[in-house]
């Protein structure tokens, strides 16, 4: 990597993040492309302060996740209309000083659900409630799924629900007789509580499609779960490479080289 002060930084910044994968997929990105930039893991409790400091040190581009995708809003310059329609940011451009949040989760899962069923007219229950959770459901909706959204939280997820138009399931009530695809938006099962999983294994069906948008481990609890009882899995690298590309493209305008990104995250994963 060359670095010189012709490099512009980019990065992801949540709590936690020293698991995030972006450095590994995206500086293979810039490598690949000729692009001269880097990109790095901010641990950010103080939202506020790490937005000052993107425009103070001149950042041009950010990932955000968990747990900042909402609050993060309030201290942008901008929100571009379907990070808006959404209510959560995943990513920040930096323009001349203007940063302006966008989303690139929304288009990330329906691409990866895509790959292995329709959306049209389907069932679709998201577990969550979280931002990651508004972006799936926004676009599981706008390609004409029906969508339940199911949380711990009763009032995060009717206040979620309410705002798409969708239904409402308390987590431990989920049963998955009437569910085409279920997808699980939590933390739940990621790297190092490997066994955890969002729901009782006696929900997942045989005729689902199961998708966990964690990738560390590439195959969780739950997506461990649903193969052994016939379902049809789809795990988290999938929608945070695609996602991850749309990122690429936003920050450099140049074309991202996807499958390189894939192999470098499936790469790190097999040696963690």
């Amino acid at each position: 990597m060359n670095l010189t002060a012709a490099t512009r930084i980019y990065g992801v910044i949540g709590d936690p993040v020293s698991h995030s994968l972006g450095p590994v997929m995206h500086n293979r990105a810039f490598d690949i492309t000729g692009y001269p930039g880097v990109y790095a893991a901010f641990r950010v409790k103080d939202v506020k302060a790490a937005v000052s400091g993107i425009m103070a040190l001149n950042i041009a581009g950010v990932s955000v996740t968990i747990p900042h995708k909402v609050s993060i809003i309030k201290h942008l310059d901008a929100v571009d209309e379907i990070a808006e329609k959404i209510g959560a940011v995943n990513t920040i451009v930096n323009t001349d000083g203007r940063l302006t949040g966008r989303n690139s989760d929304c288009d990330g899962a329906v691409r990866a659900i895509a790959e292995h069923a329709p959306l049209t007219d389907q069932d679709v229950m998201i577990l969550g409630a979280g931002g990651a959770a508004r972006a799936v459901a926004f676009g599981m909706i706008r390609q004409g799924a029906r969508v339940c959204i199911a949380s711990r939280s009763r009032k995060n997820g009717e206040a979620l629900a309410s705002a798409l138009g969708a239904d409402f399931c308390p987590l431990d009530q989920v049963s998955g007789e009437s569910i085409d695809i279920l997808i699980n938006t939590t933390p739940v099962g990621m790297h190092p509580d490997i066994n955890a999983m969002p729901i009782s294994a006696d929900a997942l069906h045989p005729h689902m499609l199961v998708m966990d948008i964690v990738y560390h481990p590439v195959r969780t609890r739950l997506l461990q779960e649903a193969a052994a009882r016939g379902c049809r899995i789809v795990d988290g690298v999938s929608m945070f490479v695609y996602q991850g590309a749309m990122q690429f493209e936003w920050w450099t305008k140049i074309q991202a080289p996807l499958e390189q990104m894939k192999q470098a995250v499936y790469a790190a994963l097999q040696n963690k």
